[in-house]
């Protein structure tokens, strides 16, 4: 490894052409290279020739008997592969899609007081400067009129979204503030959760918080790049007026939609990379991408299957809370089922604010460790990091560890 920070050497073989394990010892060869893959003869035979014996050795085992310690019962992966080594939540291998999500859920499980700590904390935080935002900075919408001229009701329309766009400014702020926290104390838990090792609030707070300047960065970055790319789709057939530019608009837009969906799948790694790597903001979104790279498919089916479950998830909680809050407030859910514009009020917003504590207190962990098992999973694939995995972990046969080296930290 070389001296750069993370688990192992960002930008390592084979996604660089070379591979800097090459030089450490698998735990099948011995450590001063006199096994048999330091003897192999320069003189080989054409590939697609090579003859079996006519008489069988000392030692054979016929091909119909079962080797002992190979593909017996409890292993893993393919033919004749021993059990992949499991420290932590994951075993030491290129994972699959269940893996993934099993992991995560094995994370919330193992560490639920610190992450239940982190998360329930955050979103009560954030639910409560939202309730007090609605309740006394966001303007009631305005009642609709039946009886209002086609004029009248497009200027009610107009003032309806000024009233909620008034409203989302904050709402948003509020969440980024709350999601930046989460996704930093988290992430640091779930690398620890790899190694099997415990981690506590203060610890996760102490190792996190130097990296909350970047990862703020990063967080407001991504959108203005978004913000922009949509921009230049769209304003040239504003510009243009008319059939054509609007013609011209939603040719733009959709082209515009396809290219952010595209970088931000690229860029869906930068978060980890950031906070395990001590690397930069730009370094970041160059790693993920490189990460992403001839992956990216696999990376957006598994961030999109998260996001469906995460969302399922959330509407089984919410859908319960919301009723009961309609059914809490004013004329209930009879005033619902008429049509009329309910308004909010102090029940109301409490009552769905403990929904959505809970709903976040499930959702957030799982997201947050998809996305950080994923990235473990690419740099596994890629770089070998199980091999540094299974030494910081100090798992036999894979040599000892540096001194003082936690692959967590820079």
């Amino acid at each position: 490894m070389n001296d750069s920070p993370g688990w192992a050497s960002p930008g390592s073989a084979p996604s660089d052409g070379h591979d800097d394990n090459a030089s450490v010892p698998r735990p099948s060869e011995p450590a001063d290279g006199s096994g048999a893959g330091s003897k192999w003869s320069k003189e080989q035979p054409p590939v697609g020739q090579w003859s079996p014996s006519t008489a069988p050795g000392p030692g054979h085992v016929p091909p119909s008997a079962p080797v002992p310690g190979w593909g017996g019962p409890g292993r893993q992966g393919g033919w004749g592969q021993p059990p992949a080594a499991k420290p932590g939540v994951i075993p030491l291998r290129p994972l699959g899609v269940g893996e993934i999500l099993d992991g995560a859920v094995s994370t919330l499980r193992a560490h639920w007081r610190t992450i239940l700590g982190v998360t329930i904390t955050v979103s009560v935080i954030t639910q409560f400067c939202d309730i007090l935002v609605q309740r006394y900075l966001v303007p009631a919408p305005p009642q609709a009129n039946p009886d209002a001229s086609p004029a009248e009701a497009l200027d009610d329309a107009v003032e309806s979204l000024q009233t909620s766009l008034i409203g989302l400014g904050p709402t948003l702020l509020i969440a980024l503030v709350g999601t930046l926290v989460t996704t930093a104390l988290l992430t640091i838990v779930v690398s620890r959760s790899v190694l099997g090792r415990p981690v506590t609030l203060g610890e996760a707070w102490a190792e996190a918080r130097p990296r909350l300047p970047q990862l703020l960065g990063l967080t407001l970055l991504l959108p203005m790049i978004s913000a922009g790319i949509m921009a230049v789709g769209l304003i040239p057939g504003a510009l243009i007026g008319g059939a054509a530019g609007a013609a011209l608009i939603g040719l733009g837009g959709i082209a515009a939609v396809c290219v952010v969906f595209w970088l931000m799948i690229r860029f869906s790694l930068a978060s980890p990379a950031l906070m395990l790597e001590r690397q930069g903001v730009v370094a970041a979104m160059r790693r993920s991408a490189k990460l992403v790279q001839g992956a990216w498919w696999r990376v957006f089916g598994v961030l999109a299957l998260t996001l469906l479950l995460t969302l399922l998830v959330s509407m089984i909680i919410a859908i319960p809370f919301t009723f009961a809050a309609f059914a809490a407030e004013g004329e209930g859910l009879s005033g619902l089922m008429s049509g009329k514009a309910p308004e909010f009020g102090r029940t109301f917003l409490i009552i769905s604010g403990i929904g959505a504590v809970i709903a976040s207190s499930i959702t957030y962990p799982i997201q947050s460790g998809v996305t950080v098992l994923l990235y473990v999973d690419q740099r596994i694939r890629r770089e070998a990091l199980d091999l540094e995995l299974a030494r910081s972990a100090g798992l036999p046969g894979y040599g000892p560890a540096s001194p003082g080296h936690d692959p967590t930290r820079s």
